[in-house]
């Protein structure tokens, strides 16, 4: 409980220590208590919350970064698409920030009110006081909602619209197609291939790490029918073990892949483009093993592209916003129902925070990585 100072609280706060080079460790950040008023100064159209569950997402490394001039990277990353949307680098000396679930104590912006929940960018602190609060969206749940609140960390925030945003805007898998997921066992990789299994594909996805696909392949085949017949990959690897990725597609793959969902990049996406069909469709929303590399790695195989008519399409949340409700009317439903499953690995306090973001690149963490500050 956050202990009182005149009529300011105590504010625990996980602060950015320097700027990073390559991925980033728990000792670029520390813990500080610092004070804060719970109260919105007059006039601001600031929202006031209290953090409840923060959200651990491989973007985050890039606003730890010292960029001198223009960054062609992180405009693409931050690219305003709505007014008033727009990310900032890390400051030395200043909180950590990310995506997080968090309850209204005061606002100044009348599209909310004390008690309110809402998603969006927040600090990694106890309390924190949001100018960009129009960036805000509001959770509709009540006491006795049978979805956990920290799905909106995942599932139904930013990683659920990633992953809904492939499936159904770019990728666009048919019935019976055959469809690989890099990445599987993360926030969004789940999400792509339960919503493709749900279509009717030939579902495989890869890890990056053995212990990763060993409770990957627990989870979807050790479960109930319904989970290994419906909602469960039909096949998963571990890419770092496999010393010939085209090799391995095709032992996957033996007609070729109709759909790939890129998170990887590097050596992945050339052995992929070896194994395309025809017309088939690469959806790219990241390449996390190219993000650290002092010189990423050349693609050798890009001319398949042409020879097979593949059609590649960039994307990322940030440009589908406008079908959140759309989005909601799918996903809400299929939780309740049990049609689909989201598995979550949650860390308790803002002092395992540190520990919890640098375990997404190092493959520590397995499923959605959220960071429980406060229970509502």
């Amino acid at each position: 409980m956050a202990s009182v100072v005149g009529d300011e609280v105590s504010n625990k706060q996980v602060i950015f220590r320097d700027y990073v080079t390559g991925f980033p460790k728990e000792s670029d950040m520390y813990l500080r208590t610092s004070t804060i008023k719970l109260k919105v100064p007059e006039g601001s159209k600031a929202v006031l919350v209290k953090n409840l569950y923060l959200s651990c997402d491989p973007l985050m490394q890039f606003f730890m970064r010292k960029v001198q001039g223009p960054d062609p990277l992180m405009q693409l990353v931050t690219r305003k698409v709505q007014s008033n949307d727009a990310y900032d680098y890390y400051t030395p000396g200043s909180p950590v920030f990310g995506y997080g679930v968090s309850k209204v104590l005061d606002s100044g912006n009348p599209e909310f009110k004390a008690g309110d929940l809402v998603w969006g960018m927040t600090g990694w602190e106890d309390y924190s006081l949001i100018t960009k609060s129009d960036d805000l969206i509001k959770i509709q749940h009540t006491h006795d909602d049978d979805v956990p609140l920290s799905y909106y960390t995942g599932i139904l925030g930013m990683p659920g619209m990633t992953a809904y945003a492939g499936i159904y805007e770019v990728g666009a898998p048919k019935k019976g197609e055959y469809v690989f997921v890099s990445a599987a066992s993360g926030a969004v990789g789940q999400l792509i291939g339960q919503f493709a299994k749900l279509t009717g594909c030939y579902v495989v996805g890869s890890a990056g790490s053995k212990e990763k696909v060993y409770i990957y392949i627990y989870i979807w085949y050790s479960m109930v029918d319904l989970l290994k017949n419906k909602l469960g990959f039909d096949e998963a690897f571990n890419y770092k073990e496999e010393h010939d990725l085209n090799t391995a597609l095709k032992r996957y793959f033996p007609h070729g892949i109709d759909v790939y969902f890129e998170h990887v990049g590097g050596k992945m996406l050339d052995a992929v483009l070896l194994n395309m069909r025809h017309n088939g469709r690469i959806a790219a929303c990241g390449m996390i093993s190219q993000y650290n590399l002092e010189e990423p790695e050349g693609i050798k195989n890009l001319m398949q592209i042409g020879f097979k008519w593949i059609h590649m399409k960039g994307y990322t949340h940030r440009n589908y916003y406008h079908l959140y409700p759309k989005f909601l009317e799918l996903v809400l439903p299929l939780i309740r129902e049990k049609k689909i499953v989201y598995v979550e690995d949650i860390v308790e306090g803002l002092e395992s925070g540190p520990a919890a973001l640098v375990g997404l690149f190092t493959g520590r963490n397995f499923g959605k990585q959220v960071v429980a500050v406060a229970r509502e």
